[in-house]
């Protein structure tokens, strides 16, 4: 994937990333005009299908709300990347498929606007504006396969039906 980088600091929470008034709903489509409004207002007008966002410190943290990675894929984001993310985003983010990367050098040296590359099956991040290279450690082939086919309910699902078809899971 490739995009245009949206940076961002230490500690973006849950309840700026999608603020309280609009988790009435878990619909990515109605969460995403309000991504980062509390932050970065002009966000959701500016984002474009695949662009990425960049982060420091416990991206993610605060609330538990699964509308958050909700909220970002909704956007169009193509995946975050963050010097470390909260635990329970963590978890949120692969449950609705959301990639997300751990790599704090990449962070360090992408700055807002940046066109980054990324290849999830690797961790390679390539900064294609400044130049560089930077590994994240990859995710599993499990967790890959739950963030490609779109979360972990799409991958139950793909699994549940497979079993139906007489086909035996790995």
């Amino acid at each position: 994937m490739e995009g245009t980088v949206f940076k961002y600091g230490d500690n973006v929470d849950t309840d700026v990333i999608i603020p309280a008034r609009y988790c009435t709903s878990f619909h990515k489509e109605e969460l995403a005009p309000h991504c980062l409004e509390d932050l970065d207002s002009t966000f959701a007008k500016r984002v474009k299908p695949g662009d990425i966002i960049v982060a420091g410190r416990n991206f993610g943290c605060g609330s538990s709300r699964e509308n958050a990675p909700l909220a970002i894929l909704g956007a169009g984001v193509g995946a975050v990347v963050a010097e470390s993310f909260a635990r329970i985003f963590y978890r949120n983010a692969i449950n609705v498929g959301l990639p997300i990367l751990e790599c704090p050098e990449a962070v360090k040296a992408t700055q807002d606007g940046d066109r980054l590359s990324i290849d999830l099956e690797e961790g390679q991040i390539r900064n294609l504006t400044r130049g560089g290279a930077f590994t994240a450690a990859p995710f599993p082939e499990s967790i890959r396969k739950i963030i490609e086919v779109g979360g972990l309910e799409e991958y139950v699902r793909s699994r549940l039906g497979n079993q139906k078809a007489g086909i035996t899971p790995k």
